[in-house]
């Protein structure tokens, strides 16, 4: 008798890979399965938006989600969770009392947010956990002691009065409209080098620094993307999509030219040779790395370094450059706060032509504007972890170990159960009075806890800095023909820019 199709020499191996691999897929689909029904049964407690069983809350996860996550607020107290497609899903809170739960432990980073980062980011404070976290974290706040910020206030200057020279040539004799977003973001690099790398870039003036600037807006523009695409979770998916094959080579630039600036610097550590710029009397930065690299080697190695260098960077004048933006669109906003911070700028530094670390901690007013705006429009509108054991809010309801957290600091700055007409700019929400009755959890701008933001007093510092220069040599007032739209990426920017007519003031 003649055989069968599946006897022949080629056919029966073929046909076990195909029932093996149909095994695998089946078996695949029912762990989703499982992993999908055991979520909503844990997330069943808390109300949530409608979702599509295989897009999720695809609506709300865009670019320009903030007035929908408003509403959500509003209508969803506390919390909510938010399903990335049909098998992963973030919960999202919003409320003090939930904030400070999840902040009083030690939960680790997200693994989804910050290993996204690693391959351009490196392995630094941002995206660190445990004990390696807490060795760089202990060692590298001596760079932002009291002594050392005195001493970044001559840089800082230096670097504004560039930036509005610049505007003067612009403006001529007339108003003019400037989109400032692009200046302030070269600006805060130019100030970040010069405070924690002690380098003199000339960056405001040359255009060979446009492509780091370009290479960190599209960089966190796909790591956003990625986050909430469930499929690009997966890093081989990812990879040999052409939003990884981008991300790659945008993380080149970042590479080379933070490597750049950690080779020039160790020609000089290694050889004992002076910098050209000044005789420094404080360790920088690059400095506290490089020592406890030639202390320990092994606990300090060459890609710490890297790491490091990427993440001061990045959070150094990225998100810098965002407040900045935010707080002159503020004042824009709102003229009769605009004018109240400069008479008392004026009144504290008279023309500006010297301004001290003194001088700056007297000016109340312009420091609630500041907060404010941090409250209105924080530069980053989100933090997450990722639960090590179950937890349990202050009202019973409970989540397992496993489930990603993220603490909207949008949502709880939004929050009207919180904040009174939480939509409207009023830096008087900031006196000592309101302050001392409002919940500790309410304003989080630079998060709270252990693992709070360790840059906020330079982040104040730069703001108070700035904002009185522009103030005492500029009037700003805003483009309505340009509306503003959110770009909500890791760090919070304006989408197309933000376009304010600048119109210069007369000499006192």
């Amino acid at each position: 008798m003649e055989a069968s199709w599946l006897e022949t020499r080629w056919a029966r191996p073929l046909h076990l890979a195909f029932a093996f691999c149909l095994a695998l897929g089946m078996l695949q689909a029912i762990k989703l399965y499982l992993r999908r029904q055991r979520l909503r049964r844990h997330l069943r407690p808390f109300p949530a938006p409608p979702t599509h069983w295989l897009r999720g809350h695809q609506e709300f996860l865009q670019e320009d989600t903030m007035e929908k996550l408003g509403e959500i607020v509003e209508k969803y107290p506390c919390a909510f969770p938010c399903w990335v497609g049909p098998f992963q899903a973030f919960f999202f809170i919003y409320d003090p009392d939930y904030a400070k739960t999840l902040l009083s432990r030690t939960d680790p980073k997200s693994q989804y947010l910050y290993n996204f980062m690693t391959p351009c980011l490196g392995k630094g404070l941002l995206n660190l956990n445990g004990p390696k976290w807490f060795q760089h974290r202990h060692l590298l706040n001596t760079g932002f002691h009291c002594d050392i910020l005195k001493t970044h206030v001559e840089a800082m200057v230096h670097s504004v009065n560039t930036m509005l020279d610049k505007w003067e040539k612009i403006c001529s004799a007339q108003e003019t409209t400037v989109e400032v977003f692009e200046h302030i973001n070269l600006m805060t690099l130019d100030t970040i080098m010069k405070c924690a790398f002690s380098q003199e870039t000339n960056c405001q003036i040359n255009s060979t620094h446009d492509p780091y600037i370009k290479a960190t807006f599209e960089l966190s523009k796909i790591v956003f993307y990625r986050l909430y695409n469930f499929w690009h979770h997966h890093d081989i998916i990812f990879k040999f999509s052409p939003q990884g094959h981008h991300f790659q080579e945008l993380s080149k630039v970042l590479h080379q030219y933070t490597e750049k600036i950690i080779q020039d610097r160790t020609k000089c550590f290694k050889t004992g040779t002076k910098q050209d710029n000044t005789q420094k009397k404080y360790q920088d930065i690059l400095d506290i790395v490089l020592s406890a690299q030639a202390g320990n080697e092994d606990s300090f190695s060459d890609a710490d370094v890297r790491s490091e260098v990427n993440t001061f960077m990045l959070a150094g004048h990225d998100a810098s450059a965002a407040g900045l933006s935010w707080l002159l669109y503020c004042l824009a906003l709102n003229p009769e706060h605009q004018e109240k911070c400069r008479e008392e700028v004026r009144s504290i530094l008279g023309d500006g032509s010297s301004i001290t670390w003194n001088q700056l901690s007297e000016t109340p007013y312009t420091t609630m504007c500041i907060k404010e705006m941090f409250r209105l429009i924080p530069p980053v509108p989100s933090i997450s972890r990722e639960l090590s054991k179950p937890l349990t809010f202050p009202d019973g309801r409970s989540l397992p170990a496993g489930m990603t957290v993220v603490l909207s600091i949008w949502g709880l700055h939004h929050n009207p159960a919180v904040w009174k007409s939480p939509k409207v700019f009023d830096p008087l929400r900031f006196t000592q009075e309101n302050s001392d009755q409002r919940h500790p959890y309410a304003f989080l701008p630079f998060s709270a806890g252990p693992r709070n933001c360790i840059g906020q007093h330079f982040a104040m510092l730069e703001l108070k800095v700035a904002i009185a220069l522009i103030l005492l040599r500029f009037k700003v007032t805003p483009d309505l023909t340009r509306p503003l739209s959110f770009s909500n990426h890791i760090i919070l920017k304006p989408k197309h820019g933000i376009h304010l007519h600048l119109k210069k003031l007369l000499e006192c």
